[in-house]
């Protein structure tokens, strides 16, 4: 084994088993099949073996499965190894194993690491291992939680007012008004130091001045304000965020309070505005649909679908699952009907691939398949694989293969999955761990395909 091939192809899922994959054969009660493949370098396999060894209490095996991944001096398979020694009670020697990848620089090495140090008792250490590291967000994100573990929340507000106050123009536009923060979270993480030491003022006028808002979906500020029950002032920033995360923020905390009509119209309030619905709508719905108004979750998505330009393809699928989810997958195909006359008769790839689990769940399995088979895309690899999926759930496996088996150099994931189905794992493996070249992407050229799929 070489750590950079197996960095390469388990982060990539190529000339691998993939780990849903590993998680199907175990399912299917191939434990030994698994067992023997994580002895031949297929990392996903030694996970997992190594875990249901673990839990089976046979923990020397389990760690003996990893000895040779760890023997390339590869730091996934050395925190993997920490983790099971950690989760065994043994975590000096976790410890050990961790520290010279931390020591030579590696940031995935060096967070855990600091963080397995404050679990267990030598938050200080950590503390001091990180703020040499302060400019990197990820070792400054580390820091401030490793921070209130050592009693050095004060030092760590230090160390990112320093940060703040060091802050350059972003370019050299004299008209630029933003600013360059190393770390860019450092205004979000020293509002976190200061809320924690009971200072919600002084944090809520900090996030007041971040430049981006929102990260992941949420926002900083509005889970703030939701934490201490200011709901005035989220209502008031809930309708000027752009975004539409405060106003989610807003109707979490009033559905959680027993208000769910509130929230709805706090929802509507902020959707009320042109374009506005677009941040709103899968939140509304869902909310509308946990309340039992299923009719009005699907009048919300529809109106939006039919505005003018508003049947952008996540739309139209939040509609159409919403259909099928409840029992009207009818509905949802006289839509996609409705839709495709709108368009002269010509139905986008991403839609036709929407009317196909319709079809199947009003009972017309069969004319699915034969429409998939028709289609104009039908002969292509990503056609292949909606056609595939409708054959086997018509119990007609072998087909489902023949389909994928057409074009040899794609879908290898999924046809691997159709021989698993048939028992036939040999294939299957060798399938999956064919090596394939390594893809260098061309400089882009500043043109855009025209091809599907998008």
């Amino acid at each position: 084994m070489d750590a950079e091939d197996l960095d390469y192809r388990t982060r990539t899922s190529t000339g691998c088993i993939p780990a849903h994959l590993v998680a199907k054969l175990l399912e299917l009660g191939h434990e030994q099949e698994v067992a023997l493949q994580a002895t031949r370098g297929e990392w996903f396999c030694a996970v997992e073996w190594s875990r249901l060894l673990g839990e089976r209490g046979q923990r020397e095996k389990a760690l003996a499965v990893l000895a040779p991944y760890v023997a390339t001096n590869w730091w996934p398979a050395a925190r993997a190894r920490a983790e099971l020694l950690e989760g065994y009670g043994r975590a000096e020697e976790a410890i050990v194993l961790s520290r010279p990848y931390a020591e030579a620089g590696d940031l995935q090495a060096r967070v855990f690491f600091a963080r397995l140090l404050a679990r267990h008792g030598r938050a200080d250490e950590a503390f001091g291992l990180l703020r040499s590291g302060m400019q990197d967000w990820f070792l400054a994100q580390c820091l401030v939680d490793v921070a209130e573990a050592a009693g050095r929340d004060e030092e760590a507000a230090e160390l990112l007012t320093a940060r703040i106050a060091a802050a350059v123009p972003a370019c050299d536009d004299p008209d630029c008004g933003n600013i360059r923060i190393e770390p860019f979270n450092a205004i979000g993480l020293l509002a976190t130091v200061r809320e924690r030491q009971g200072r919600v003022e002084e944090a809520i006028a900090l996030l007041h001045t971040r430049t981006s808002t929102s990260v992941n979906g949420r926002d900083q500020l509005a889970d703030l304000l939701a934490r201490h029950d200011r709901v005035a002032e989220l209502r008031a920033y809930a309708s000027s965020e752009f975004h539409g995360h405060a106003v989610q923020r807003l109707a979490e905390l009033l559905e959680e309070g027993g208000d769910a009509e509130g929230a709805i119209a706090a929802y509507r309030a902020f959707g009320a505005s042109p374009g506005d619905m677009w941040h709103v709508v899968v939140p509304l719905s869902r909310l509308l649909v946990r309340l039992g108004r299923v009719d009005e979750a699907i009048e919300v998505v529809r109106a939006l679908a039919d505005r003018r330009g508003g049947a952008e393809d996540w739309v139209v699928h939040t509609l159409c699952t919403l259909y099928a989810d409840h029992g009207r997958a009818q509905e949802g195909l006289a839509y996609l009907d409705a839709l495709k006359a709108r368009h002269g008769g010509r139905e986008e790839p991403e839609f036709f691939s929407m009317r196909l689990p319709l079809m199947a769940g009003c009972g017309l399995l069969d004319e699915a398949i034969e429409q998939a088979r028709a289609h104009l895309d039908g002969d292509t690899w990503y056609a292949a694989c909606d056609l595939s999926d409708l054959l086997a759930k018509a119990g007609r496996t072998e087909e489902a293969l023949a389909v994928l088996e057409q074009d040899p150099s794609a879908n290898d994931s999924l046809r691997a999955e159709r021989l698993i189905d048939l028992g036939r794992i040999e294939e299957a493996v060798h399938i999956l761990q064919q090596p394939r070249p390594v893809v260098i992407m061309p400089p882009w050229d500043g043109t855009y395909s025209t091809e599907p799929p998008f």
